[in-house]
């Protein structure tokens, strides 16, 4: 495959060929082709090709074919060949989300989705869609772009090449049809990554029997209250969360205290709660255990974290996959818990901190030897996990804790990792690194590399 990038320039010209310059002919391996097949996304045309003498690497279409391709600009992109009677331009990258209003057309990620639009946005095509803009017969979608005023335009585009699934809520993704929905671009041959959010129990069972198995805490689905009592007479305290949680919502610590009794923590409205129980029996009335309140709830081993100033520490690892297809660590932001909280979640009192600042505070000169190992055990269980799961996944967010004896361990694995950690001013290079990996990595699953690379 040759790969390199052109200006591309449309032109009103009646005899409907593609001209070319003689640079960009031998980047192309195109010598001798008369006729050219030009792609973008799912559209395709065959025209008479034409050299033009020009120094450098330009392309000249007929405006018609601006519009009969869907193009959405001309410019600076991505020209590949596999043979030498078909090129493809791009990438065309569509970002599948929730479509809200028309200034802030994605709520609370249109910050986010303006970003990754710009990364990469001088040299392949980016839009946004909801499922509702897809016209499977015409094979287009009305897309969503940010105009040059700042605001955003709609244009209708071809199925693009690639999909980052951003849906971002549950409820969304369990909508009827939308399984079906991202099925119709596999069968097509269009990848689709983050297929879904993952539920705390499935990524149980993607790890159990995989080497990394060994960083997850003993769990259990759906307690019944002899199991609680099994896991805390063995561990003297667990987490019971819900399968399908996020933002630390919903989350019981339970303490067992030989001596003083149970012990349980929760958030309730904007404060934390602590409640002692002499009894097993209280506590377990209070969990509803026998009304089938903790049904789609996990039981997760405690473990005893490193901390700082008595609190707890734990870790936000957000990982990519890259260019070349392999895991890497984009950022790491270190969460230190509030005063009574039974998370380490800002929303909770929690303070966002750097991994070098606590582990430098923590381990002195042997910080760097620790991250290096928190890293490795990242890695590793992003490719456990990618082992063991059905479809493409492109990023993951693990929350990540070291105990007091130096295990690491992971508690919770997110398809769709929210971005909170970005905010600490140390971690903006993380936040660039981040998508300018999904953007190579959507470079990567179109198809748009070198040989070299690929």
């Amino acid at each position: 495959m040759s790969l390199t990038t052109c200006m591309l320039h449309a032109v009103q010209r009646t005899d409907r060929s593609v001209y070319l310059t003689s640079e960009l002919v031998k980047a192309l391996r195109l010598t001798g082709t008369k006729s050219l097949t030009v792609k973008v996304g799912s559209k395709t045309a065959t025209l008479p090709i034409r050299l033009i003498k020009k120094s450098g690497q330009h392309m000249y279409i007929p405006l018609s074919l601006l519009s009969t391709l869907h193009i959405p600009k001309v410019g600076n992109v991505l020209v590949a060949s596999t043979n030498n009677k078909e090129i493809r331009l791009g990438p065309l990258i569509g970002v599948l989300t929730n479509i809200a209003g028309s200034t802030s057309p994605f709520g609370t990620k249109t910050g986010f989705i303006r970003q990754f639009m710009n990364t990469g946005s001088g040299k392949s095509f980016h839009f946004a869609f909801s499922p509702r803009d897809v016209n499977w017969t015409q094979e287009t979608v009305v897309g969503i772009v940010p105009n040059s005023g700042g605001g955003w335009i709609r244009k209708t585009f071809p199925l693009p090449d690639v999909v980052y699934n951003r849906l971002s809520s549950r409820r969304a993704e369990k909508t009827a049809g939308i399984e079906g929905f991202k099925e119709r671009f596999v069968r097509r041959g269009i990848p689709l990554f983050n297929w879904s959010f993952f539920d705390k129990w499935d990524v149980y069972k993607m790890l159990d029997g995989d080497d990394a198995f060994r960083f997850v805490p003993e769990s259990r689905i759906n307690p019944s209250a002899d199991q609680i009592k099994e896991m805390l007479d063995k561990h003297k305290f667990i987490y019971l969360k819900p399968t399908a949680g996020s933002l630390g919502i919903g989350i019981y610590r339970v303490t067992y205290n030989p001596r003083k009794g149970y012990f349980v923590r929760f958030r309730k409205g904007s404060n934390n709660v602590l409640i002692r129980y002499a009894k097993f029996d209280g506590l377990m009335k209070m969990l509803g255990t026998g009304r089938g309140r903790l049904t789609n709830y996990v039981a997760q081993q405690g473990i005893r974290l490193i901390e700082i100033d008595s609190c707890p520490i734990d870790f936000r690892f957000h990982m990519t996959k890259n260019g070349s297809n392999n895991w890497v660590v984009a950022a790491i932001g270190a969460k230190k818990a509030g005063k009574g909280s039974v998370t380490t979640h800002v929303r909770s009192g929690g303070q966002l901190m750097t991994s070098e600042q606590v582990l430098r505070q923590i381990y002195g000169s042997r910080a760097d030897q620790m991250l290096t190992n928190a890293k490795e055990t990242a890695v590793k269980l992003a490719e456990g996990i990618e082992n063991n799961y059905n479809h493409l996944l492109g990023e993951l967010g693990f929350d990540i804790g070291i105990d007091q004896n130096e295990k690491i361990w992971m508690f919770e694995a997110n398809a769709k990792p929210g971005r909170s950690i970005f905010k600490h001013p140390s971690l903006k290079d993380g936040d660039i690194a981040s998508l300018s990996n999904i953007y190579e990595h959507c470079l990567y699953l179109s198809r748009f590399r070198s040989r070299r690379d690929s």
